[in-house]
């Protein structure tokens, strides 16, 4: 009698739960990639954020264009004050600057820009794994990447892939075509990479990947500040398993979930917290579309929805 009446009270709470998720006029979309990136841009939608159906058969809703490689990788997508979504993303594997578009509906886009980040370092290596975040304290959006400058961390060198050793960098505007000087942003001394960034109350939330090979780090952790441009403060402890990259997150009433790509295993995954502190895993309750690699979470409202699915 316990065990069923337990039973019950799990799937009444569940219900209510997603119930809540999101109010009536809104839907949780992921744009994601597929394969190297190639293809451009991809989008799915959720009504619970568990379970993602994929818009448009799958297929991309917009071409690559920007960059030696022409990839379209890490696409992050935010909705400005403005009206505006705007996305960044990897355009390549060996270059000194991110892709930039933007778009009224997520349909129609403007002309994709390359915007030359870290050109005013020679020896940089790579831009990888943008995100973009608006910054309401500095009325400003803040742009944000993982790049390699050989030799700028000789502490942290010698334990990484092909010698890529990443820090974090940024820059901000207001108009997308003005960017003031690229800055570093979090240098946790171990190898990090695929940041994002949220705003929880007064305090900002950095989701990070330690990307330390020696030992095999490869784990999703966290890092706080009082400004989203910091500092932040020293990096937790992991609380997902090793290799695994790419973490964005929603929260859903007062649970956080971060979804993150398995990439060994070509899955995704997801833990989920009420506290930031312990989590769960509940990998084997998302569920996402074959192939899917790693993007960004964010709410439309169910007018755009309904434009997207037309």
């Amino acid at each position: 009698m316990k065990i069923i009446f337990a039973f019950l009270f799990s799937i009444l709470y569940l219900s209510l739960l997603f119930s809540q998720a999101l109010s009536p006029n809104e839907v949780f979309l992921f744009s994601y990639f597929k394969n190297n990136g190639e293809d451009g841009l991809h989008l799915a939608f959720s009504h619970d954020g568990y379970s993602w159906t994929p818009l448009n058969n799958d297929s991309s809703f917009l071409k690559p264009e920007t960059g030696k490689d022409k990839l379209m990788r890490d696409p992050c997508i935010i909705k400005g004050p403005d009206g505006l979504f705007h996305m960044v993303w990897t355009v390549s594997w060996n270059e000194k600057g991110i892709g930039y578009a933007s778009s009224k509906d997520l349909v129609e886009w403007s002309e994709q820009l390359y915007i030359p980040v870290m050109e005013h370092e020679p020896a940089t290596r790579n831009c990888w794994a943008p995100e973009i975040f608006f910054d309401q304290q500095r009325s400003e959006y803040m742009i944000y990447w993982a790049s390699t400058i050989p030799g700028r961390f000789p502490q942290t060198e010698g334990k990484t892939e092909d010698k890529y050793n990443h820090c974090m960098y940024y820059t901000t505007t207001k108009d997308f075509r003005s960017f003031r000087k690229t800055r570093l942003l979090y240098d946790p001394v171990f190898n990090i990479i695929d940041v994002t960034i949220v705003k929880d109350g007064k305090q900002y939330i950095m989701f990070l990947k330690d990307e330390t090979l020696e030992p095999v780090k490869k784990n999703l952790r966290l890092a706080f500040s009082k400004k989203a441009t910091g500092p932040y403060g020293v990096a937790s402890a992991p609380f997902t398993e090793s290799w695994v990259e790419g973490p964005t997150v929603t929260k859903i009433q007062n649970q956080w979930i971060v979804y993150y790509d398995r990439y060994t295993q070509g899955k995704m995954g997801a833990v989920l917290s009420n506290d930031l502190k312990t989590w769960k895993d509940i990998s084997d309750q998302v569920h996402f579309p074959s192939g899917v690699r790693h993007g960004t979470v964010l709410k439309i409202s169910e007018a755009e929805f309904q434009r997207l699915k037309d």
